[in-house]
Parts: structure tokens; sequence; C-alpha cells
């Protein structure tokens, strides 16, 4: 089917973004899944919390280690080819997960998965930059990223439903042969980029020097720290610590943990929508993304604040409310995106994800091991002080983070 001259946003929709938003929802789901099935795997392979955190992280660590290479790729070669190849990745690295039998086993097939789902997110938006008007950007990433929300859905209940009937092995063996169709369906699907918003004839060298360029620019410097704490937080603790809190700190069995979790990703999947949406139409009345990133953040930071402060620690409407503000930094990749040029876009994005991802590591590792300061109960669980720690000081540190970004708002370029 050939490219329209002026495509319409149904093609749009139903021919780019439908097909990322497939790899973006394996991206979640993979990203997620540990947090249903962290009990399986400590009684399977007898692991504390520090090392099922150093397990899980090692997603971020491969997945922010692939966004420079993936971001000079995409601006050069465009998405469909970029993410397809990658997502064949992420089913080899689901298929060693299926089959390892050790920890070090374990952990070396997450990070292949991390690495094979690295371009999930940074394709989609260079998709959005390449095919869409720049005042469409911060809805259409909302909408895109709600598939990622569904990802995180089909992590829960689900899961935990189908556990029931298989094991862990199986559930990745499945995931894997997913992964492989979702390759299949950008490859076949998805039109070659359009001839704008590519890098085709930059250098390496050239495009190597951007990435410094960037780091040194205030504007990235002002907004990396707290979307590396607001997206690190809300990541480690959805993707992963939510489960156990409400198990150890709620009281939780399970399978009534699971169902918070599902909640949780419902409210999560609603909030990039919403996110999207408001951010969108309060720019028609003058607010910035970036206002709207900073009200939102601080809303963030005092639910994350109550939960530090074991409000309520199993109460559906918190972790709702959790799910729905947890990840509004994500605002910042259009904020970013509308600072430089498009051709540059896949990159500058690329860079703040790597930032993010990497750093994410050290947030889900971290807590695991701070929890783990604590001895468990006799009945097996970490007492609710650990994860009140642990959370607590995340939510310091986003409060430092967003008044570092918010003190020179009226100087910024918006």
């Amino acid at each position: 089917m050939p490219v329209p001259l002026r495509p319409s946003a149904a093609f749009v929709a139903g021919r780019v973004l439908f097909p990322f938003a497939c790899g973006y929802f394996l991206s979640y789901l993979f990203r997620s899944v540990n947090a249903v099935i962290a009990p399986n795997l400590q009684a399977d392979l007898g692991i504390g919390a520090g090392d099922l955190g150093t397990l899980t992280a090692a997603y971020f660590v491969t997945f922010a280690a692939a966004q420079l290479p993936v971001g000079i790729l995409l601006d050069r070669f465009g998405p469909p080819r970029v993410q397809a190849g990658l997502l064949l990745i992420a089913a080899i690295g689901a298929a060693a997960f299926a089959s390892a039998d050790s920890l070090p086993l374990l952990a070396l097939a997450r990070a292949l998965i991390g690495f094979g789902v690295a371009g999930g997110l940074m394709s989609a938006m260079k998709a959005i930059a390449i095919w869409l008007p720049r005042d469409r950007w911060a809805f259409a990433n909302g909408a895109f990223m709600a598939a990622g929300g569904l990802g995180a859905l089909a992590a829960t209940v689900p899961v935990q439903w189908g556990l029931q009937f298989v094991g862990w092995p199986v559930l990745f063996w499945l995931l894997g042969g997913l992964s492989v169709l979702a390759a299949l369906q950008i490859w076949l699907a998805v039109p070659e980029k359009m001839d704008t918003g590519t890098g085709d004839d930059v250098s390496l060298a050239a495009q190597l020097r951007d990435y410094w360029a960037f780091l040194l620019d205030a504007r990235f410097l002002k907004i990396a720290p707290v979307s590396v704490i607001g997206m690190g937080s809300g990541m480690s603790i959805q993707t992963l610590w939510t489960g156990p809190f409400l198990r150890d700190a709620g009281g939780l069995d399970q399978a009534h943990a699971a169902q918070i979790q599902f909640l949780l990703a419902v409210a999560l999947t609603a909030g990039f929508m919403l996110t999207g949406m408001i951010a969108d139409r309060l720019q028609r009345f003058g607010v910035s993304l970036a206002q709207t990133m900073i009200w939102s953040t601080a809303l963030y930071a005092v639910c994350l604040g109550g939960i530090a402060a074991g409000l309520a620690p199993a109460s559906p409407l918190l972790w709702s409310a959790f799910g729905l503000i947890c990840l509004t930094t994500v605002l910042a990749y259009p904020i970013i995106s509308a600072d430089f040029p498009v051709e540059k876009s896949g990159r500058v994005n690329a860079l703040l994800n790597a930032v993010v991802f990497g750093l994410t590591f050290v947030i889900q590792a971290g807590t695991g091991w701070i929890i783990d300061l604590w001895p468990k109960t006799a009945a097996g669980h970490y007492p609710a002080a650990a994860y009140q720690w642990s959370f607590g000081i995340l939510a310091v540190l986003l409060v430092i983070t967003l008044v570092w970004y918010a003190i020179p708002l009226r100087d910024r370029r918006d």
C-alpha cells in the first residue's frame, strides 16, 4: 500500500502507531511481569529481596546501554527496521529466560530482553516526530504510552491467573512468540520513513558529538534529574516492589495483591492517556508542557510520600492514584523534543531515556538492598518500615529534583 502524499490521522494511527504500540505493549509486559512472578522466582531460586531486585533490574542496564546506539540508528535508518530487529532479540531473551535454571543465567536473559525492547518507546516517538505536527506530539505520546499501560495491565491478574495452569517458563516462551509476531507486523505493515526527520547525510562522528552537546545543554541538565527520579521511582515500584509491599506491609496474599496491581495498571493506562490529553488541551490555554509536568509531578510526590508514611498501605484508592500520576514526567520527552530539530529528536530522546533507565537500575536494585537491611520476620516477610524508608528516600529526592527543574521555569524556552 503506497504512502499517501498527505496521510490521514487514521492512516498514521493504523499503519504507523498501532504496530509500534504492540511492541511497546510487550516491552511493558516484560518490564512488569516480575512483580507478579516474584514469589515464584524467590521460591524456585531461594533468593532474597536484594537478589530479586538486581535480577529484575538487569533489564534496565542493557535497556539504558542500548539507547545511544538506538538513537543513532533511528535517526539514520528510521523506526521500522530498527524496532523489528530489536524485537527479535527480545524473543531470544525470552526463550533464554524460560530455559535458564540459575540466577546468573536468568539475569543474563533478562538483560537480553531489556536490550531487545530498548527501542519500543524511542522508535514510536521518532515516528510521531516524523509523521505528526509538533502541537500533537503530547497527545500522540500519551495515547501511544497507554499501550504500555495495557502491557502492565496484562502483567497482573492475567499473569496470576495463567500461573495456575503453567509455570513462569512457559509464560516466557509465549512472550517470545508474541515478540516475533510483533516484529513481523512492524516489518510488513509500517511504511518506509518519510523524507523528513532523518539523518542519512550526517556522519557518525557528528551524531556522536551531538550526544555530548546534549549533555552540556542547560535544557537537558534541568529536565534530566526530575525525569530520572520521577520515572525511575514510578517504574521501580510499579514493575517490582508493589507486589512485595502489598504482601509484606499490606498483609495481602499473592492473589489479592495481584488485584491491587491490576487496578494500578488500569490507572497507569488511564494516566498515560489523561496526561497527554490534559497537556494537549492546556497548551491551547497558554499552559506550557513544562508547567503541566511540574504540577502533576508535585501531586505524585504527595502520593509517594503518603505511601512512604504508611497511609492505608493496601488501599485501592491510594494505589490507583499512584498509577494515575506516577509517570507524568513522560512529558519530558515531548518537551525535550521540541527544544531540538526534528532530525535530532531520536538521539536527544534516546539520551534522556538512557539516563532515565540507567539510573532506574540503581533505583530498583538499590531499593531491594535497602529493604534487605531489615531482617525478615518469622513469617518470612520484610517489615513495613523497610519499604517506608526506601520509598521515603525516593519521595525526598523527587521533591529536590522537582524544585531544581521548577526554579528556572521563567527562563525556559517552552
